[in-house]
């Protein structure tokens, strides 16, 4: 109710006030040590898991008991029914009547069995002195059937079950018989009482272990933390404290050998990174120079060489003889191939179109090269350059592409290849992407077997750039960027 000169609450004030009750809840619930959280934890757990299986084993015995009553039943009405089938013929009713007894006493479940001749009416039964309840002959009634009938019925003496089973299929009357529930609840409920007093010793035992281990732990825990946190700020002179001969005791001591181990070599893994990044530059120019310098000989001196010979054959040719002219067919044809191969390993080594026209100009070459040799996967390449670029960012992206197209030729069973160069934000972006199998980069580089992914990191990498790699069932895609 509001008091006077109060103000009214908005539709604003609702959704501010449910936001306070979660505030309070999360005050609340993180408000608590880290021992008292621990403790609720093991407790909820244990009450929740003794519950449940109790619940469930519970259930399923229940189930399977049950199911087993019943079973039991039928076999039991069918046997009883077999058994007095003679008796019944030779009207012999004591006979029946101590089959029926005998029944009764040898069966713990059993409370009642009588027999009906084919009019309804009761030939004997076991109910003794205190005499026959005729509402039992309503309750499951079966004139006329052949199959052993069961059905679930409740009374004063709790939860039974009725089973009736013709005799001579049903020419001699029928037997019914009465198995009750109790014997098997019993046993039910006093294993339940078992499992929930289980539970409860249980739930105190782990109580008391989450304590010890609650204060065993934070200890330590804390202290490490905390060195952790000195060491974080750049105080490699802090030290974990050594508090017992455990795991913790272990990790302590693991952890300041390593801050010990970071100390005395922060300077020099310093020096190491840098002379690494040094030695892959100078690896790199000095193979990408070799690789100039063959292919200039190989132009220069073998081309040259195969020119001359041909040349060569010409002249000695002119005699006109026949069998000169077909060993000159033979040889400028061989001379011919000679001469396309070493220009096209020329060109693979170090195309000259990278170093006069540029990177755009010797991708195109490169892209019209590979189709002409594998004629299966179509090449759709687009670059956007505003010029040229370092001769060692054109250099490290025409390799990167070269080896990735070659990877995709080779191991992905690709269709189509897509290559995409552009410069932009100070950097260029190559992405090249294929409709082959995929592949699991990760596990490519960790077991070290594909060289060329680890060859084209490198390259990225040394220029400042990165590479990544997406790959699934539809296809692979490599993504570089290098600074420029």
């Amino acid at each position: 109710m509001r008091h006077p000169g109060e103000p009214a609450l908005g539709p604003r004030d609702a959704p501010e006030r449910f936001g306070d009750w979660v505030d309070r809840i999360k005050r609340t619930a993180t408000g608590f040590s880290v021992r008292t959280k621990i403790l609720g934890i093991v407790l909820a757990l244990t009450t929740v898991l003794g519950l449940a299986v109790t619940w469930q084993v519970r259930s399923v015995m229940t189930n399977v008991l049950i199911s087993e009553l019943d079973n039991r039943g039928r076999s039991v009405a069918s046997d009883l029914a077999a058994r007095t089938v003679d008796p019944i013929l030779l009207n012999d009713t004591y006979r029946v009547f101590e089959t029926l007894d005998d029944t009764v006493a040898n069966h713990p479940d059993a409370i009642y069995a009588f027999v009906l001749d084919p009019t309804g009416s009761v030939v004997a039964h076991t109910f003794g002195e205190e005499g026959f309840p005729t509402e039992l002959l309503g309750l499951n009634p079966g004139e006329g059937t052949t199959e052993i009938k069961h059905n679930h019925l409740t009374g004063e003496i709790g939860r039974f079950h009725d089973f009736q089973a013709p005799v001579l299929d049903g020419r001699a009357g029928v037997v019914r018989l009465g198995l009750s529930e109790a014997r098997l609840t019993d046993v039910v409920s006093g294993i339940t009482a078992q499992m929930l007093v289980t539970t409860l010793f249980v739930g105190l035992a782990g109580v008391a272990a989450a304590s010890l281990l609650t204060w065993l732990l934070t200890r330590p825990i804390l202290d490490l933390v905390d060195t952790t946190r000195r060491v974080g700020e750049g105080d490699l002179g802090a030290r974990a404290a050594h508090w017992a001969d455990d795991e913790i005791g272990d990790l302590a001591a693991a952890f300041n050998q390593m801050v010990t181990d970071l100390e005395a070599n922060r300077e020099t893994i310093r020096e190491t990174e840098t002379a690494r990044t040094r030695l892959l530059e100078q690896l790199i120019t000095a193979q990408e120079e070799e690789r100039k310098r063959i292919a200039r000989e190989l132009h220069d001196t073998v081309g040259q060489a195969l020119s001359s010979i041909m040349v060569g054959v010409e002249i000695l040719t002119r005699g006109g003889d026949d069998d000169l002219l077909r060993k000159k067919d033979e040889i400028q044809s061989l001379s011919r191939e000679t001469l396309e191969q070493v220009r096209e390993l020329s060109r693979e080594l170090r195309p000259s179109v990278l170093d006069d026209l540029g990177l755009a100009a010797a991708l195109d070459r490169y892209a019209q090269d590979f189709e002409v040799r594998y004629p299966e996967i179509s090449v759709d390449l687009h670059v956007n350059l505003s010029g040229r670029l370092q001769s060692t960012v054109e250099t490290a992206l025409y390799r990167v592409v070269q080896e990735g197209m070659t990877n995709a030729m080779r191991h992905s069973g690709a269709h189509t290849l897509s290559v995409l160069v552009t410069q932009s934000d100070g950097s260029v972006q190559t992405i090249i992407e294929d409709d082959g199998s995929g592949f699991d980069p990760l596990e490519a580089r960790r077991n070290g077997k594909s060289v060329g992914l680890h060859g084209m990191a490198e390259r990225a990498e040394m220029l400042g750039g990165t590479i990544d790699i997406e790959s699934g069932k539809e296809g692979t895609t490599l993504y570089v960027r290098v600074p420029v």
